[in-house]
């Protein structure tokens, strides 16, 4: 066998080998992405517990994805100065014990703390399951590699509020958390057992000036940017110094890493122009992707007056097409190239959406099942074909820091399409006379046919559909945006370039 810090022999497929690891990293990213979601659902179930406001138990979602943000810039040193396999049992040992903590919360300060502490270990998994598993599949199967990566970001989604509406009505709210414990024990054997051994290499001194700027920057203006669906406001004393602070200590952070030999992020790395053409790509799909990805299940909820459990099932289709492309497209993606396959995915995805557009009260399921199927066909196509433009370019020794790079322009990215399209609805809402409590009621409250109480009941349902389908239309106006760096993306195999002394030294499994 090689080690991971060489490429692997291509082959058609991946080894049976490849695969026992891609089943431990598959297994970490999973529980990882599936927190993000989970907790959605639990939001009401927080407030009613611990007696405080919607807008305080938002904050248990928020602190996870900071705490990702925060911690992904350092993950690329560590991997290199401690190793990949050390540091991702790290990693899952304190997913695990903050997800026992937030089960044993006794307010709502402490499981905003706890998760945290949870979002600590889950930041630091999917950069490093991507450096494992390309390491491990070499150059020419990095496409399927991230087929395989792109697992978790399909069932996270779908399977997350799922699981939590499922869990809480069956048993409490703690076993959205504690059904961590088992799973990460697993997790941890697997990790022992299967990932193979590599040594830490001698690592240039850690860059603590870069992480001072960066992380706080990158907490501090997430932080300011997910305050605005709260306030209501751009202009908020919140928002605009929170965001401020953090984009300028973001902006020092450029330029201080610029001016460095072995910054906490390798900046330099956007001198290679297909990765820069993929982060602008990647950026603008997410930020519309993930923001209007936002918006499904509350439309079913608000408007379409289905419970939590059964919209988390009305989501499936659209994990269901992505599972059927994105085989596929990790196949094609390493024998053609990115830029054909992004450029098929893109179209699929504005049919989808273009369908939500158009969305109104009484919207037939079928037809929304319909076009959420089409946008995972498109999905499929789209985000781990973008995140191999960016790694198959990269030499081994700039894989680990290019993985983290690509984690925090997904984690950035998603925080602020998630907070640009909360802010569209609630003004879209708010220009009708409307607030999602009124929208909820409307569609749940029995009402007598032909009585007064129904005809205002979809007039509010009637509103609060066309508020929905100029927010998709956002989301779709950003999509078309996309197709512009999209177009730039190369569409033959790129071939990745070996750094100097670059050899194949065996793979040691226990």
């Amino acid at each position: 066998m090689t080690s991971p810090n060489a490429p692997a022999p291509a082959s058609d497929k991946l080894d049976g080998a490849v695969l026992k690891i891609a089943s431990v990293v598959v297994l970490g990213a999973i529980m990882s992405i599936l927190d993000v979601t989970v907790v959605s659902v639990a939001l009401t179930t927080f407030a009613e517990d611990f007696e405080t406001s919607y807008a305080t138990v938002a904050w248990t979602m928020t602190a996870y994805t900071l705490a990702l943000a925060t911690v992904i810039p350092v993950t690329g040193w560590a991997a290199d100065r401690f190793g990949t396999k050390r540091l991702y049992m790290t990693a899952l040992v304190l997913f695990v014990l903050g997800s026992v903590a937030c089960a044993m919360a006794w307010d709502i300060t402490s499981l905003i703390g706890f998760r945290v502490l949870q979002g600590l270990g889950g930041g630091m998994l999917m950069p490093l399951g991507m450096t494992i598993m390309t390491r491990a599949a070499g150059p020419d199967r990095v496409g399927r590699v991230m087929a395989v990566l792109g697992i978790p970001m399909l069932l996270g989604p779908i399977g997350g509020p799922i699981r939590g509406g499922w869990l809480i009505e069956a048993a409490s709210w703690h076993w959205i958390f504690l059904i961590n414990l088992p799973i990460g024990i697993i997790a941890l054997a697997a990790a022992f057992i299967i990932l193979p051994s590599d040594k830490a290499k001698p690592s240039e001194s850690f860059d603590f000036l870069g992480m001072i700027l960066l992380s706080p920057g990158l907490a501090l203006f997430l932080f300011g940017v997910s305050s605005i669906p709260e306030v209501g406001t751009v202009a908020s004393a919140r928002v605009l110094v929170s965001a401020g602070i953090g984009l300028a200590l973001i902006i020092a952070f450029v330029f201080h890493a610029l001016n460095k030999d072995h910054p906490l992020i390798d900046l330099h790395l956007f001198k290679n122009r297909q990765l820069t053409t993929a982060v602008i790509t990647t950026s603008l799909f997410i930020v519309a992707f993930m923001g209007a990805g936002l918006l499904f299940p509350s439309y079913f909820i608000q408007v379409g007056g289905h419970t939590t459990l059964a919209a988390g099932l009305l989501m499936a289709p659209q994990g269901l097409g992505a599972m059927v492309t994105m085989p596929i497209a990790g196949r094609l993606v390493d024998k053609i190239g990115p830029g054909k396959i992004v450029l098929t995915g893109l179209p699929l995805i504005l049919i989808g959406l273009g369908v939500f557009t158009q969305v109104a009260s009484d919207s037939p399921t079928w037809l929304l099942m319909g076009a959420l199927f089409v946008m995972g066909l498109g999905m499929g196509c789209t985000m781990m074909p973008l995140m191999t433009a960016a790694i198959v370019t990269l030499s081994n020794e700039q894989i680990a820091r290019g993985s983290t790079l690509m984690n925090i322009v997904q984690q950035t990215a998603g925080s602020i399409g998630t907070a640009v399209m909360s802010v569209v609805l609630t003004n879209q809402l708010l220009d009708r006379g409307l607030d999602t409590t009124m929208v909820g009621a409307a569609s749940h409250i029995p009402t007598e046919p032909g009585s007064p109480q129904e005809s205002a009941a979809n007039s509010i349902l009637s509103a609060a559909s066309d508020a929905f389908g100029n927010t998709f239309l956002v989301a779709t106006v950003l999509i078309v945006l996309t197709l512009i760096p999209a177009f730039f993306l190369p569409r033959s195999k790129t071939t990745r370039p070996v750094a100097e002394g670059e050899t194949a030294t065996p793979i040691v499994m226990h």
